[in-house]
């Protein structure tokens, strides 16, 4: 595993992304930077840190073949200039010209080398009950290959774990993840407030306890140019589903330390992820 430390600091992002990306990349670098002053290694931006359109179609638009693009260089960049692992939220990539495309997460190390992409699964297609608000992100976002799903990272803060978003949902990913060895995940989220004041810390202590992980959930937060309104609270929490730091809302950073030796024994004295006979 990449030097990976026993007690590490890892930082989560929150922002109120838009439709021009620039001005998302200087926001983003304003607070990979405060993440790094902090101690962080690790640090997690939230799902559409680049770009948030007016319409969600808009993403097909400036979509980024995979491997170059301002957003990736920009990745890239911060990454090797701060020595800091960073965890890219979601960035769309191009799929097919004009097509839809795939919401990537990407990961680069603190040289800078690009070292995972996990493309989100779970597309949030849904109408939100009790509520006028009616979401399609499938009609302009792929899901990821089947042969991609489950991701898990080296990162010297132990071995990562990725999803977006509404994959929280889905509890057997996450299975899945802590049974290739992850320690923590990566839950980069833009939930809407109605699910988020409902579902969004219950999900993700959730989470967390059912596999003795960390989870570092960043979040886009407030009023976007798009007319949506977002939940934000990003939290770390522990593998005892405690929650460890969180910013409720605003634009910041929050973070916190992974003790990797303290979860170890936990798992050790508290075997329930050997107990599961399904």
């Amino acid at each position: 595993m990449v030097g990976v430390t026993h007690k590490l600091i890892v930082a989560a992002l929150q922002m109120t992304s838009g439709p021009d990306v620039v001005a998302n990349l200087a926001a983003a670098a304003q607070l990979l930077e405060q993440a790094r002053a902090s101690g962080a290694r690790v640090a997690v931006l939230p799902e559409n840190f680049s770009f948030m359109g007016l319409k969600s179609a808009d993403k097909r638009a400036i979509a980024e073949l995979d491997g170059d693009g301002p957003v990736q260089r920009f990745l890239s960049q911060q990454a090797r200039e701060l020595t800091l692992w960073i965890v890219g939220g979601t960035t769309p990539l191009q799929l097919e010209p004009g097509g839809r495309v795939g919401a990537a997460c990407l990961v680069y190390s603190d040289d800078g080398r690009r070292v995972a992409r996990y493309d989100k699964i779970h597309l949030f297609d849904v109408d939100i009950p009790g509520n006028s608000q009616s979401y399609r992100e499938s009609a302009d976002t792929a899901p990821a290959a089947p042969w991609a799903r489950a991701v898990v990272v080296p990162t010297p803060a132990g071995l990562l774990g990725l999803s977006v978003c509404y994959d929280m949902r889905f509890p057997e990913l996450y299975r899945q993840l802590v049974a290739a060895g992850a320690q923590w995940f990566a839950i980069p989220s833009s939930f809407t407030v109605p699910t988020g004041r409902a579902h969004w810390e219950v999900l993700l202590r959730s989470r967390a306890i059912e596999n003795l992980s960390y989870v570092v959930a960043p979040a886009q937060w407030g009023h976007h140019a798009n007319g949506r309104e977002t939940y934000g609270d990003s939290l770390i929490v522990d593998y005892w589903g405690v929650v460890m730091s969180r910013l409720s809302d605003g634009n910041g950073v929050v973070a916190a330390a992974l003790d990797l030796a303290a979860q170890a024994e936990a798992r050790r004295n508290f075997p329930a992820l050997t107990h599961r006979v399904l």
